[in-house]
């Protein structure tokens, strides 16, 4: 940890103490990086890999994979490694590279290019933006959405003696300036979306979500690699999850439009459903669950053990708490991941007709790993 302290200063600069205490809490990023080092590992140890974040806000997390990366080097020194990230914000893009790449080192820009933006990270690593998935190359790539599924805009639907009818929004009549939700007169082509065996009375949609599962699982079926999804959401099992956040509080949706931020939690039923078979799917498990197959109560076990200090060892504990807690982040927070299907069947799509079929090793964070 102390390394890692000392690297993130000499990068950066000084920290503050709320970040030096963030830092030392157990930070989950970690142990996402070892995730993609582990499958990385698991399906062969290919020459190269894209890492390929969808939406990567600030960069901050991608930041902290990326220093996973270079304290594992010894692992990782023959493979070439480049990063790719989706981002749609000129603003936020600008804040990754802030975030990501040395300033010594000039930005290339090309408004007209699918390639938008391009460097080199603090580390060496080329990194690229974009601002669709489509545009990524079709390479043996590790995909990452952090977050970023909540935020994608959904349909909402609700039961009715006639059917199912969308929910819209509408002015209010009583009201002139205040906005209210009413039910469509008749089916809206959106419902289509919906499965004809659905039991909840109200659904929540999200097309844009299919469109990107689609994607992502073709890629993944033909040129191999995993995606990581990490979100709040539930299996198909909520009904009414829309809602806006303002300062970290509830806002009403409908109030002040463009002053909170909207979210949905993502139906990770709908996601496995629009992978279509072509990649299998693993979760979503919770938060809690997958940190522990991680390792987390091994991490925390050793800075115990390492720690003196009283006030310190109280800042991990409750830190643990926030991320493990069923009441805080433990049961709110999911993993979900699309990995080939030869991945569970111990088949390397790039094994040759004389090497024997390896057995396979467990997907980290969906399985129990033995932890020496």
């Amino acid at each position: 940890m102390l390394r890692h302290l000392m690297y993130k200063i000499k990068s950066t600069g000084p920290i503050t103490v709320a970040e030096y205490m963030k830092e030392v809490l157990t930070n989950p990023a970690k142990l996402l990086g070892i995730w993609f080092i582990s499958e990385w590992i698991a399906t062969g140890k290919n020459a190269a890999f894209q890492l390929v974040e969808l939406g990567p806000g600030r960069g901050t997390l991608l930041g902290d994979i990326l220093r996973v990366f270079s304290q594992l080097a010894s692992v990782l020194k023959n493979c070439d490694i480049s990063i790719h990230l989706v981002e749609v914000s000129q603003k936020l893009s600008e804040i990754q590279a802030l975030t990501l790449t040395e300033e010594k080192v000039l930005l290339e820009r090309n408004a007209g290019s699918p390639v938008y933006m391009k460097g080199v990270t603090k580390s060496g690593i080329p990194i690229s933006w974009y601002r669709d998935l489509q545009d990524v190359p079709k390479e043996y790539s590790f995909y990452l959405a952090h977050e970023f599924f909540d935020v994608l805009p959904v349909h909402k639907f609700q039961k009715t003696p006639h059917g199912w009818r969308e929910v819209l929004i509408d002015i209010d009549p009583q009201v002139s300036d205040k906005l209210r939700f009413v039910l469509a007169p008749c089916a809206t082509p959106a419902e289509a979306f919906i499965q004809c065996d659905e039991t909840r009375d109200h659904v929540e949609v999200c097309p844009d979500a299919g469109v990107i599962i689609q994607e992502l699982s073709q890629r993944i079926s033909v040129t191999g690699g995993a995606a990581l999804i990490a979100d709040y959401g539930h299996d198909g099992t909520k009904t009414d999850t829309f809602r806006g956040f303002c300062g970290h509080r509830l806002h009403d949706v409908l109030i002040a439009p463009g002053t909170a931020d909207l979210t949905a939690d993502v139906d990770f039923s709908y996601l496995r459903r629009m992978s279509q078979g072509k990649v299998a799917s693993l979760g979503p498990i919770k938060q809690q669950t997958f940190l522990r197959n991680m390792g987390i109560d091994v991490r925390l076990k050793v800075l115990l053990d390492k720690s003196d200090e009283p006030s310190l060892r109280q800042q991990l504990l409750q830190g643990y708490d926030m991320l493990m807690n069923p009441t805080k982040m433990g049961e709110r927070f999911n993993f979900f991941a699309l990995i080939p299907h030869q991945r569970l069947h111990g088949r390397n799509h790039q094994m040759n007709a004389c090497q024997s079929k390896p057995s396979p090793s467990p997907v980290a964070g969906f399985g129990e790993l033995a932890w020496r």
